[in-house]
């Protein structure tokens, strides 16, 4: 019996500390685990306002990128304006509204400064490589039948690396360069390696062996 009691005593002054112990505590450290609490809350109330502030934001650019494809086939002059609006907002959309406003000057006819807009993107040191590089493809492919063949060739020649991911395409269009320069050798040489890489795509494998053919 003397036992139960004593330990009931050391239990209740046990306790008793504990609660001593965590008032000293709070009152030491209270506030500052009130103001964690309040910026916690606060990031989280940004974060998830930002997230939403993000998520209309890219819905709404990616309404006016579609209305910008519409207007292209009859009304290109308000197309280009509408570009023009979001290429200058930056972001995703800006830049597919970079290559979109290049892809218009080429279809109206205007190469060179369909090239100049490409080449610009590929100039662009904050524009993802592999976007930069896709420029180049599609500003030599546009000045495929009026530029300087050896010129073109140079700047197609790092994308035709084995590591590119753009190197089928420039592979092909750098055949098409040798033709033009009279080089039909070479022309040969890198139509005879597109059909034999199993990864070249179907298409391109198609016209590759279509344009071998021709050769002889």
């Amino acid at each position: 019996m003397a036992d139960q009691v004593h330990d009931s005593l050391l239990k209740e002054i046990d306790e008793e500390l504990r609660q001593e112990h965590y008032a000293k505590l709070w009152k030491k450290y209270g506030n500052y685990v009130i103001g964690a609490a309040v910026l916690l809350v606060v990031a989280v109330a940004g974060y998830q306002g930002w997230r939403h502030w993000d998520l209309k934001n890219r819905q709404e650019m990616g309404d006016r990128f579609a209305q910008a494809i519409t207007q292209s086939a009859n009304a290109p002059q308000d197309a280009a304006k509408t570009l023009s609006g979001l290429a200058e907002d930056g972001g995703g959309y800006g830049l597919l509204a970079r290559f979109q406003q290049a892809a218009l000057l080429a279809k109206s006819g205007d190469t060179a400064g369909a090239a100049a807009a490409y080449e610009a993107i590929a100039k662009d040191g904050g524009t993802d490589a592999l976007y930069q590089n896709l420029a180049t493809l599609l500003s030599v492919l546009t000045r495929l039948q009026t530029g300087d063949p050896d010129q073109l060739s140079q700047q197609l020649a790092p994308l035709t690396a084995a590591d590119n991911p753009w190197r089928y395409s420039a592979q092909e269009a750098a055949a098409l360069l040798a033709l033009r320069g009279g080089d039909t050798a070479r022309a040969r040489e890198l139509l005879d390696a597109l059909i034999a890489d199993a990864g070249t795509p179907s298409g391109i494998r198609a016209r590759a062996e279509a344009l071998r053919g021709s050769l002889g």
